[in-house]
């Protein structure tokens, strides 16, 4: 009996070791190339409050502007005005507090299905389109990817990505500021402070099901185990970054999709750049594009392959690259 089991548990053993071989070789043989920094011509511009044509600056320029808002929206023609509103009071407000302070606000349309891009527009129109920008992409490419394209054409000494729905007090944005000069002196000039709803855990348990606080413990153990230590809330769509921080990272992005997060802190720890976690207010919204289960399941995938795609040399770090 005891032959017995020993012989099963080496068979599991060699199961195990032979899945785990099997999937690393289909992370590297899947691995697509970083995606390509490309702009496709009608995205190299923006429309003016006048409706003229004009050329989206990059980041690799000076920059012009003390803040800038990069917001990713698909299909938010509902939820962005709230957020807007708020945002936008909320900076005009600090800028007559301080006629030294700067801002723009991007806007960046995710090929959306609905009038995201009019709604947007339609603040353009009413601040300028010194401070509020719409970049309307031609194809969907998710969510990492639209920050992409809207951290790519900043103007900001700090940049700042905040979700459409409004979910994160905007005034908030001051926490994170704080938590970057905490931070100081920044290696090279970069440095990440991360919006954080960890302190909320337990009220949010208390609302959920059995079965989606066991995926959310599940997502937060293969984060830790897999990719990045010591950021208890790496999906909190409010993150602010030096300049320097968010040229680096988002260059070197291959995830674009909802995982997306995880790898950008990835490649932060892995050059060293200092992180700061800070509470911030945080109510959820109607709307998620999530879906509970599968979204979840697919994230878990990309943990995964992100982990082994580094792993085995299939994804490398590379030094920042200009888009064409």
């Amino acid at each position: 009996m005891a032959l017995l089991l020993l012989q099963l548990a080496v068979l599991g053993a060699v199961l195990v070791a032979a899945a785990l071989v099997l999937i690393s070789i289909v992370a590297f043989i899947t691995a697509s190339k970083m995606p390509a920094l490309h702009q496709h011509e009608e995205e190299k511009f923006f429309l003016n409050a006048k409706g003229q044509k004009e050329t989206l600056p990059s980041i690799w320029d000076s920059p012009t502007k003390q803040l800038s808002v990069v917001v990713p929206s698909y299909n938010e023609e509902k939820r962005l005005p709230v957020m807007m509103d708020e945002a936008l009071g909320y900076l005009e407000k600090r800028q007559k507090r301080d006629p030294a302070f700067t801002y723009e606000v991007i806007v960046v349309d995710d090929g959306s299905k609905d009038q995201t891009s009019k709604v947007a527009f339609k603040y353009c129109q009413k601040y300028g389109s010194d401070k509020v920008r719409v970049i309307t992409l031609v194809k969907n490419r998710g969510k990492g990817g639209a920050i992409r394209m809207g951290v790519f054409s900043s103007r900001g000494e700090k940049i700042l990505m905040a979700d459409a729905d409004g979910a994160t007090k905007f005034p908030d944005v001051e926490k994170l500021e704080k938590g970057l000069k905490d931070l100081q002196p920044w290696p090279n000039q970069m440095a990440i402070a991360c919006g954080s709803r960890a302190h909320l855990e337990k009220e949010s348990i208390a609302q959920r099901s059995y079965f989606r606080t066991l995926l959310m413990y599940g997502f937060h153990f293969l984060v830790w185990f897999l990719c990045v230590k010591g950021i208890r809330d790496t999906q909190c769509g409010f993150k602010l970054f030096t300049r320097e921080a968010a040229s680096r990272t988002f260059s070197s992005l291959h995830i674009e999709r909802w995982a997306f997060d995880v790898e950008l802190l990835y490649i932060a720890q892995f050059f060293k750049i200092p992180i700061a976690e800070i509470a911030v207010n945080w109510t959820e919204i109607e709307g998620s594009k999530l879906v509970p289960f599968w979204s979840w399941l697919q994230m878990g995938k990309d943990l995964l392959f992100i982990r082994l795609r580094y792993l085995t040399g299939a994804w490398r770090l590379e030094q920042t690259r200009k888009m064409n």
